[in-house]
């Protein structure tokens, strides 16, 4: 089974060699940690990708990266796993690791499915980069799973399949979220500051709640919640940010953001 990509083009550059000169100016040397779980945007590169890059220089690249993100589409099952196959980016194919599909897809709430990642960008823009911050490394494979809105209790169950399934692989979750959507600068400041601080001392039911409660428009707060209890099982004691912008600071329009927080879990 081939995935294609549904954003190269828009969301990044198609060719390989824009794409790499893009990365390029993205990723810079850093000092690296072995983490359990990084949270990163996915909006269009030109507007997250320094959010992206910067978080992914911080991390060793693992083989075995699991991409968690939030369905946009509405599309499949309400935790969707691509079954089998590869991924194909610019840069080239990534399989999916089909030992770590079965054991996720072994328990509720996973379930095997191809139908919510055909046009779904949140774990798309995610490969690019883990391709170019494993230096191209050929054993590199993704297992990419899109969630829809769940109860904390069924995140709480999704999270402990979830850090079961890698506990004996050297594995990274890779978290997808863009933060407020729409919204004066400022107030997304407020608002993110809420949702981060929640992340920062690790307590996804804060974060849930805090999201909820407040109304902050985070898209990808379910695979948040799910990542934080999945890494918190497998041992993360802490919690960095990396960066935050918005695009306001690259449209220069700061009464209506997207904003974008890269985060470490370690």
């Amino acid at each position: 089974m081939v995935r294609y990509p549904a954003v190269a083009g828009q969301f990044y550059p198609a060719l390989p060699e824009d794409l790499k000169l893009m990365l390029d100016s993205m990723c810079e040397p850093a000092p690296k940690v072995k983490a359990k779980a990084v949270i990163v945007p996915h909006a269009g590169y030109i507007y997250s990708g320094k959010v992206a890059g910067a978080t992914y220089s911080r991390v060793e690249i693992p083989d075995n990266n699991i991409i968690i993100g939030p369905n946009h589409t509405g599309l499949g099952k309400k935790v969707s796993v691509f079954p089998d196959g590869v991924w194909v980016t610019p840069f080239g194919e990534v399989p999916v690791n089909s030992e770590i599909v079965s054991r996720l897809v072994s328990y509720p709430p996973y379930e095997p499915d191809v139908n919510a990642h055909i046009y779904e960008h949140s774990l798309e823009v995610q490969v690019p980069f883990l391709q170019y911050c494993s230096g191209f490394r050929e054993s590199l494979s993704i297992v990419p799973v899109v969630f829809s809105f769940l109860d904390y209790t069924v995140c709480e169950q999704a999270g402990k399949v979830l850090a079961n399934a890698i506990a004996d692989e050297d594995g990274l979750i890779v978290i997808s979220t863009d933060f407020s959507h729409y919204v004066p600068a400022d107030k997304a400041k407020e608002l993110d500051s809420l949702a981060i601080d929640a992340i920062l001392n690790l307590n996804p039911y804060e974060l849930y709640e805090r999201v909820v409660t407040y109304n902050i428009s985070m898209c990808g707060v379910i695979p948040a919640t799910v990542g934080i209890i999945a890494a918190k099982l497998l041992g993360a004691e802490n919690a960095e940010l990396v960066m935050y912008r918005t695009s306001g600071d690259v449209t220069n329009n700061y009464k209506e953001v997207v904003s974008y927080a890269g985060i470490i879990i370690y």
